[in-house]
């Protein structure tokens, strides 16, 4: 009997060792499911830049009046050899303009929703909002043929309202981490200046090729060349935000090895 009880007593001291070492596994898989479920919901934000040690920038332009500026631009860009940009178009001036907006996407470029009326719209409505978005992304998608995904909202103005109905609609919201002020026609050595030393790997730069910016054009040349002497390489907004998640996708599928 004796020798019964002890053999016994060493199985139920292995039973509970593996049961304690499941009772571990487990809860570190909760807890390591419940962060990645918790980064998976969370709520939709706008990008300002992207996190990438290479040297990688986004020119963009935002164009919502006028009709002298957007050709000059598009010429100083292909003289300098830059194929990369992204142009965020407001549709009443892309309806008005299909011809530029055909040049645009025969250049290259990419191209992105400006909105529809140029109001702040934080200040309208859910169903305005939804109404602005939905009808530039229709005549946008006529002029260009296909549907477009960004959108940089006018004047730059959003709350969470306006962030989730724009991711609802399947849009990510850019804004910019440079400013260049090109709006203020401060002049160019200004503009060059703010952009220059502003600067930085993954960051996305704000221009304009309406015509109230009339600075734009001459500074572009310089931007370009100085940019490119620090080792930047010019890209889309897409191509940025596809860099990101290159780079991060393997770390977040060995971490989920290192889980299971």
């Amino acid at each position: 009997m004796n020798y019964f009880f002890v053999i016994n007593a060493k199985k139920l001291k292995q039973y509970l060792f593996i049961a304690l070492a499941i009772i571990f596994s487990a809860a570190i898989i909760y807890s390591e499911q419940s962060n990645v479920s918790v980064f998976m919901n969370a709520e939709p934000s706008a990008i300002y830049s992207v996190q990438t040690d290479k040297k990688v920038i986004a020119l963009t332009f935002d164009i919502s009046w006028g009709e002298t500026r957007a050709e000059p631009i598009l010429k100083t860009l292909k003289d300098n050899g830059v194929k990369n940009a992204t142009f965020f178009l407001s549709s009443p001036w892309s309806k008005s303009h299909p011809n530029i907006v055909a040049q645009i996407k025969s250049e290259g470029y990419e191209i992105g929703s400006h909105g529809n009326k140029f109001d702040n719209y934080s200040s309208l409505s859910d169903e305005d909002i939804r109404k602005e978005i939905t009808t530039a992304h229709g005549i946008l998608t006529e002029l260009i043929g296909k549907e477009p995904n960004l959108i940089r909202l006018p004047n730059g103005d959003f709350d969470k309202r306006v962030l989730r109905i724009a991711d609802d609609l399947g849009y990510s919201v850019i804004q910019w981490d440079t400013d260049s002020q090109d709006w203020l026609n401060k002049g160019v050595d200004s503009i060059v200046n703010r952009v220059v030393n502003k600067a930085h790997p993954g960051d996305i730069v704000l221009l304009h090729a309406s015509d109230s910016s009339q600075q734009t054009q001459q500074a572009l040349p310089a931007i370009i060349e100085q940019l490119r002497s620090k080792g930047y390489q010019f890209v889309s907004v897409s191509e940025l935000i596809k860099q990101t998640e290159v780079e991060t996708t393997p770390v977040e599928d060995q971490a989920m090895k290192q889980i299971h």
